[in-house]
């Protein structure tokens, strides 16, 4: 049985039927804060992706609305299209002008903008089903783990692949893999990270044997669409298999626990001066590169947006732990509210994760305009959380934070994705 029919059908096994019951609670508490629905849990388990594919295997084809934008919002939303290559792009505003439809919308133009679409000779109807497809299978009641972050994601990918030093050797292919692995590089995530995943002995932490478990899935979950929108059908058979290899090489690229890895064969080949992007190996590795910090870059945004990510990347860290402590889990890192504060948690993210990465990504660029914004916002934004740090403890000298991250919370930063 191959890992999509697996994951369709995969189910939360525990101990005992009490375990059992008391995880799908948790499950369920996880979606909406309070006991939902039948249909809520099956979401989160997964289901969603099988519950669809049933319809087609039925003969009942779903009709994909085309998500055309109101005549008041579209003047403004074509004026931010304009400027969709600006690093102070803000994705807030263009969601709430596109009712909603940011990652729909953003892709339609990238893939217009990069000539995808004529170059593949895609169907724009199927085309846009399966931009639909994708957005739809984000959650959109995860606080930061939506679609609005994959939209952030794609737009900042778009920026990198305009890069010179990039942008010189990269082929359609590489284009179109890189906006389909920033759009899709968390597809349906349930809100919780992986050991959690883990510790509740979920179905899918099982089938990838507790290795890159949400990344896996998110893969194959995208693959799972692309198959059944039939959107890359009309290609050699051999082209889309090498795209469905090449969009997991980049999607799984984005598991923190692998971050040491890439740093390390990239300060390599900046050492060495060995990279040659000619040779398509290495312009997949710099692909990947590029996701990464693509995936990672809220601290290096203006601050308004940065604050906002950072905001709700904590608050979907404490509706965990929250979870955990109501169904007596241990609590995990950075999500005990009462001890991990927002400040405290960005800056150990900034200076152990984002900083390190981001100074070899400007290494590489040629410390471009873009590069150096990036790193001063970076920066700036740091000092910003130091100081509210020091403004809380002022107020609380009860507070156990010094400011500095502890050893545990360094290893964990290594560990989960925290933005």
């Amino acid at each position: 049985m191959s890992c999509l029919m697996v994951e369709r059908c995969g189910e939360i096994s525990f101990d005992s039927p009490d375990q059992n019951a008391k995880c799908v609670r948790m499950l369920d508490t996880a979606l909406s804060g309070e006991v939902g629905t039948k249909k809520k849990v099956k979401r989160l388990l997964s289901f969603q992706r099988y519950f669809h594919a049933s319809r087609l295997l039925r003969g009942i084809v779903p009709q994909a609305s085309l998500y055309l934008l109101d005549e008041d919002y579209l003047g403004q939303a074509r004026h931010m299209l304009s400027k969709v290559g600006m690093w102070d792009f803000d994705i807030f505003l263009f969601d709430r002008l596109t009712n909603g439809n940011s990652l729909v919308t953003l892709l339609c133009h990238l893939f217009n903008v990069h000539g995808l679409i004529h170059h593949f000779q895609l169907d724009m109807v199927t085309l846009h089903r399966f931009f639909v497809m994708v957005q739809e299978d984000y959650h959109s009641q995860n606080p930061y783990h939506n679609a609005v972050h994959a939209a952030d994601v794609t737009q900042a990918m778009h920026c990198y692949l305009r890069e010179p030093k990039l942008a010189n050797f990269l082929t359609p292919s590489d284009i179109m893999l890189g906006l389909l692995a920033a759009a899709a590089h968390d597809v349906d995530h349930p809100g919780v990270n992986q050991p959690f995943l883990i510790k509740t002995k979920h179905h899918l932490a099982s089938l990838y044997q507790n290795v890159s478990v949400l990344e896996n899935h998110h893969w194959r979950s995208t693959i799972g669409m692309l198959r059944e929108s039939r959107l890359l059908a009309h290609l050699p058979k051999e082209v889309t298999q090498d795209i469905e290899q090449q969009l997991g090489s980049l999607i799984l690229a984005t598991d923190i626990n692998r971050q040491n890895e890439f740093l390390i064969r990239l300060k390599s080949h900046l050492d060495n001066q060995d990279l040659r992007l000619e040779d398509a190996q290495d312009r997949h590795f710099m692909l990947q590169i590029a996701l990464k910090c693509a995936d990672i870059c809220n601290p290096c945004r203006v601050w308004d947006l940065s604050k906002q990510w950072s905001e709700r990347v904590c608050e979907e860290f404490y509706r965990q732990g929250d979870l955990e402590q109501k169904f007596e889990l241990e609590i995990s890192p950075l999500c005990n509210q009462q001890k991990d504060t927002v400040p405290s948690i960005q800056i150990g993210f900034m200076t152990y994760i984002v900083e390190p990465l981001f100074e070899r990504w400007a290494q590489f660029t040629g410390n471009t305009p873009l590069s150096e914004n990036m790193l001063n916002h970076l920066r700036r934004n740091k000092a910003k959380w130091r100081s509210l740090l020091h403004k809380q403890h002022s107020s609380s000298r009860s507070n156990d934070h010094s400011g500095q991250v502890t050893g545990s919370q360094e290893q964990t930063l290594n560990e989960e994705e925290t933005p």
